[in-house]
């Protein structure tokens, strides 16, 4: 009975680990691509938030080179991101009993261009919006601009890596 139950589990994890064996842990199917070039995205917004344009180009270029094998180059990548923050806005969300705000919302607005050269049917053109709520008796400064920010790209930068390599 022992040994039926050792040659059992042995099959078991064999078969697991073979059928694993094409995915990566990062979810991204990089192809044959080498390298991936991410261009600078202005700040086109009516609303202009002086750091966000090196911020989001940052962020997206680091979320690349962590969740892939890709080497950044600055022209000629086999996939290129290009685009432009087109959105970025605070409204009022939810409204106390002396009818004013209780709580704002920043939101993000970014488009983006993926070309990928050696998978053409792959390029995209979209937009990508993502937003943060906070206390509307704060300053949008300092820790609350800079924890808004951080939530808001980060969700930002990961759906573009699932619409571009994941193909979420």
């Amino acid at each position: 009975m022992k040994k039926l139950f050792y040659i059992y589990f042995f099959i078991l994890i064999t078969i697991h680990l073979t059928s694993c064996g094409i995915y990566s842990f990062s979810g991204g199917d990089e192809g044959n691509a080498k390298t991936i070039q991410v261009d600078f995205f202005q700040n086109q917004a009516p609303l202009v938030e002086p750091t966000l344009s090196q911020r989001f180009t940052q962020d997206l270029q680091d979320l690349f080179l962590r969740q892939t094998n890709l080497s950044l180059v600055k022209s000629n990548g086999d996939l290129r991101f290009e685009g432009e923050i087109t959105g970025y806005r605070v409204n009022p969300m939810s409204a106390t009993s002396q009818q004013t705000a209780a709580q704002n919302r920043l939101t993000i607005t970014i488009n983006v261009r993926y070309y990928n050269k050696l998978k053409e049917e792959d390029n995209f053109e979209k937009q990508f919006s993502f937003y943060s709520d906070f206390d509307a008796s704060s300053q949008l400064v300092g820790g609350v601009l800079d924890n808004a920010l951080s939530e808001i790209l980060e969700r930002i930068t990961q759906d573009i890596f699932n619409a571009s390599l994941a193909k979420w």
